[in-house]
């Protein structure tokens, strides 16, 4: 089985759509008819990355053989390393390896994750990722946590979206706003807050000792991500577990991490090297004690290539991710993801699982 041809495009999936609010999907297709789907972060539509996989990658792995993915997609980010190796390349080789597995999948008729060494459960829980909750009154905030209750989440995590150019700038706020969210949902409900980079180090301990007091689960990049000594500063002052790597692109990068103290790391699917690179990821917290609990907020591809992961991995200490429900899971695809009594089920299809809308992909489709 050969590498026929590598397809790299945006999908539109409103008529107004922006070109940055759009999802960066990859298609490889065989010449035993077999073809694969990925997604790369779609941070700026993944403009960057699409443009890396058509004019760099996919020309250099016309003619290769998919089942050789890993060999593959570490040559290439070898050979590309001084394109910059965190942001668009890893997400560029993210969208190829789960393009790949798919493709493996569908070659020998399983799905992926047995080939991965078999799930744990199939059936996984999750929390409700709720975003933008910075811009919202404290009422706003109470409205929408009680919308996303109803689709029976384990745990709830609340996200700040701050801009991170201004630090610390609503400290009693944010506290506020956390104070009224365990009071709605009651002290035994799990929680997370998501200050999304938002606060200095001495910030970011002053909230993290109120959370404490809250009961909250975990407090997740308190400070901006490249600040990684800060981070582990932070986790040492606290009790509640800080969480940080949702921005941590490279293998090496997670390590030092974990070795500035932060006890639980977050990389993406769809940002960290796909399938291939959270096995290492998991393989890597595995060998140090730490928890991993992937980021996840792409609704159908990503999401569905880390269920396939969480559920072959053997300390799941957290539920998986669900972002902020869109119409987005259903458009393209026969089959999307969907929560049933707040649980998602593995697919039972080969590769991914997933079932695409031919029609409705073509006409959401754009070009690059």
């Amino acid at each position: 089985m050969k590498i026929t041809s590598i397809e790299a495009f945006q999908v539109q999936w409103t008529p107004n759509d922006k070109p940055s609010q759009r999802s960066a999907f990859v298609r490889v297709h065989t010449d035993d008819g077999v073809s694969g789907l990925g997604e790369a972060s779609p941070m700026q539509g993944g403009l960057a990355s699409l443009s890396m996989i058509k004019h760099n990658l996919a020309p250099r792995l016309i003619g290769a053989d998919p089942l050789d993915h890993a060999v593959l997609l570490d040559t290439l980010l070898h050979d590309f390393v001084k394109l910059g190796p965190e942001g668009a390349l890893t997400g560029a080789l993210a969208a190829l390896d789960i393009a790949l597995w798919d493709i493996k999948g569908k070659a020998l008729g399983q799905p992926i994750y047995k080939l991965l060494g078999g799930a744990w459960r199939t059936a996984i829980p999750f929390y409700a990722s709720i975003g933008g909750n910075g811009d919202r009154t404290l009422d706003e905030v109470l409205r929408v946590v009680e919308t996303r209750l109803k689709d029976a989440p384990s745990a709830i995590k609340i996200r700040f979206d701050n801009n991170r150019t201004r630090l610390d700038s609503d400290i009693p706020g944010d506290i506020a706003k956390a104070r009224a969210v365990r009071k709605l949902v009651g002290d035994a409900f799990p929680l997370a807050f998501d200050a999304n980079n938002g606060f200095t180090t001495g910030g970011a301990i002053r909230v993290g000792r109120a959370l404490e007091d809250l009961g909250y689960w975990w407090f997740e990049e308190p400070v901006q991500h490249y600040h990684v000594k800060q981070m582990g500063e932070v986790a040492s002052a606290l009790e509640i577990t800080v969480s940080a790597g949702e921005q941590t692109y490279t293998l090496a990068a997670l390590a030092d991490l974990i070795e500035a103290g932060v006890p639980m790391i977050q990389p993406d699917i769809v940002k960290m090297g796909g399938i291939t690179g959270l096995q290492r990821c998991a393989a890597l917290a595995h060998a140090h004690g730490v928890e991993l609990v992937p980021h996840q907020t792409q609704p159908t591809i990503g999401h569905t290539a880390n269920l396939h992961m969480v559920a072959c991995q053997l300390h799941a200490t957290k539920p998986a991710e669900w972002n902020d429900p869109s119409t987005r899971t259903h458009a393209v695809f026969e089959n999307p993801p969907k929560p049933v009594g707040g649980m998602f089920h593995l697919p039972d299809g080969v590769g991914l699982g997933l079932v695409v809308n031919e029609a409705e992909l073509a006409k959401r489709r754009v070009e690059i």
